[in-house]
């Protein structure tokens, strides 16, 4: 592998990519349950991981252990660094009390074999640590330095000028071990589709953070990653797209509509909201196991419910500037708050990353639902390294299996049948899709089936016969959450089929019906205010809102 220099990438999309915060009013709090202890799970990684913790931190020695006796690493592999407990450090602490350290032991240990750091063959001969784990007491991220020796501007504009990063992206390049730190160095695994252990770039690790607002959540994050692996990953996929049509954002967009149609075809049931805000608080989000978004300063909708709670190993991403700026916060920014709202695993960006330099979540779903783990997919998605990213969950974790393995759990039950069917359902003739979709709902008496096909055939626009398919999704719900999402579902395409009346009546009967549910204000506020419909392929609260 060539030797690849730090360069700016992109300069000109990526100043056109700007994420500019919005402001946003302060969730709620959210509450985190304590974690029930997990069989362990020995992997087949365990032998090319370490993990690293903070030996000044109580919690994070012990979570480094919890860690890594459940994936079977071998206590040899365990790393203890003396340094800040602090989430931001200096360029200066970082060299001192990580980076120098990790190479020393790296070295005494022969895990790696090094070149010179410009030799034409590349920096790094062999490696044997293909992923790292950094434990909740490492610190995040580390500050822009002034007059670093070695250090230059690689190009004009802020991209080119920065020198600040993630800790786990800079780590990700430990064995380069330049003394130019400004700008971004392009990732060699950007859109592979091979196993780190077979890529041939021993230059690269797959740096991952067990960290959140606790030491109780990284402890079910570990949990909940095992027990999806062993039970398998069901839920509801909600995409919460902008509908934006300015050039230097639509890139985001396109991510999430791709990331939508692959999930449909994997046979997920999918919900996407197309309107210019984020699912409303009062939206009934249940059995969501996976979520993508973006864009908002602090995480708001649903998630801020102190009832709100994510499938068991869910994965949730929303894309933001300074989504990952703490994690010790359960209020602010959104990764910490998605992880103590349940999710297993997520991303963010621990200062401005622009929009290009951004993993693509497109690439991220694609490989993850391929059957990778959760740092492959993410480095897979990410064209840069020594840069702004943090992937937040078990570098290890495989939710999905892929189509090389075995059979995807559950292999019976309505999930099963509907991930079946319906990938099926884009292969087959449309009449005998809808047929089989059908019949297995009323074999398995599954509201979610029934959703998931009116979801499957508004995609198509097929208003009329995914009313039809709601309705029945309603019945086999019966009162709840569910029965309550549906409605508002079918309430949307009744006003854009211009059938206020019909809209209006169901509003009136599902309140009747749940009326101390939360959506009760969101289905007032659908029929009370006639805005302009909804695309008939999309499913969404906030189109017919705004």
């Amino acid at each position: 592998m060539k030797f690849l220099p730090r360069v700016t990438l992109l300069p000109a999309l990526a100043l056109a990519c700007l994420l500019i915060p919005m402001a946003m009013a302060a969730p709620k709090a959210v509450r985190a349950a304590t974690p029930p202890r997990a069989v362990p799970v020995a992997s087949p990684y365990a032998g090319a991981t370490i993990v690293v913790y903070n030996e000044t931190d109580h919690d994070s020695v012990e979570l480094a252990h919890f860690y890594a006796e459940r994936r079977g690493i071998p206590k040899e592999q365990i790393i203890g660094l003396k340094c800040s407990k602090g989430e931001e450090i200096t360029r200066e602490e970082y060299d001192r009390t990580i980076a120098e350290p990790l190479r020393k032991t790296f070295t005494a240990n022969n895990w790696w074999k090094l070149r010179e750091p410009t030799d034409p063959l590349g920096p790094v001969e062999s490696n044997k640590i293909r992923f790292v784990a950094l434990i909740r007491g490492i610190p995040l991220k580390i500050a822009q330095a002034q007059g670093y020796a070695g250090d230059k501007v690689t190009a004009a504009g802020p991209v080119g000028s920065t020198n600040a990063a993630a800790v786990d992206s800079e780590l990700s390049i430990l064995g380069y071990r330049m003394k130019v730190i400004s700008g971004a160095v392009p990732n060699p695994y950007f859109r592979s589709f091979t196993a780190i252990a077979d890529a041939r770039h021993p230059e690269l690790m797959l740096v991952c953070r067990l960290d959140a607002p606790s030491a109780d959540i990284v402890k079910r994050m570990i949990n909940d990653s095992l027990a999806a692996e062993e039970n398998g990953l069901t839920g509801i996929a909600y995409v919460d797209a902008r509908n934006i049509k300015e050039a230097g954002y639509l890139e985001g967009d396109t991510w999430l509509y791709a990331l939508a149609n692959s999930a449909r075809r994997h046979g997920t049931p999918v919900v996407l909201d197309n309107g210019p805000g984020l699912f409303p608080e009062s939206y009934p989000m249940t059995q969501a196991s996976l979520y993508f978004g973006w864009y908002a300063e602090h995480m708001s909708g649903p998630f801020v419910r102190p009832d709100f709670r994510f499938a068991r190993g869910a994965v949730a991403v929303h894309i933001h500037s300074f989504s990952a700026a703490t994690l010790r916060d359960p209020l602010h920014h959104w990764v910490g708050p998605l992880l103590a709202s349940g999710a297993a695993a997520t991303f963010g960006n621990v200062y401005e990353p622009y929009l290009s330099l951004t993993p693509q979540l497109d690439v991220f779903h694609d490989r993850l639902r391929a059957g990778f783990t959760f740092a492959e997919s993410g480095y897979m998605a990410q064209r840069a390294l020594s840069w702004m990213t943090t992937f937040v969950g078990d570098p290890l974790y495989r939710p999905f299996k892929g189509a090389a393995e075995l059979e995807e759990k559950p292999t019976s039950g309505e999930w099963a049948d509907f991930r079946e069917a319906g990938s099926a359902w884009f292969s087959a003739d449309r009449t005998k899709g809808d047929e089989d979709l059908r019949a297995l709902a009323k074999k398995d008496h599954s509201g979610m089936i029934m959703e998931g096909l009116g979801l499957l055939q508004l995609s198509v626009n097929d208003r009329d016969a995914a009313l039809a398919s709601f309705a029945q999704a309603r019945e086999y719900y019966g009162k709840g959450d569910d029965s309550m999402r549906v409605a508002i579902h079918e309430i949307i395409q009744l006003e854009g089929s211009n059938r206020d009346a019909d809209a209006k009546n169901l509003a009136q009967k599902m309140i009747a019906s749940s009326p101390h549910s939360p959506a009760v204000d969101l289905l007032r506020s659908l029929t009370e205010s006639r805005a302009p419909a909804a695309p008939a392929a999309v499913q969404t609260a906030n189109s017919a809102k705004h």
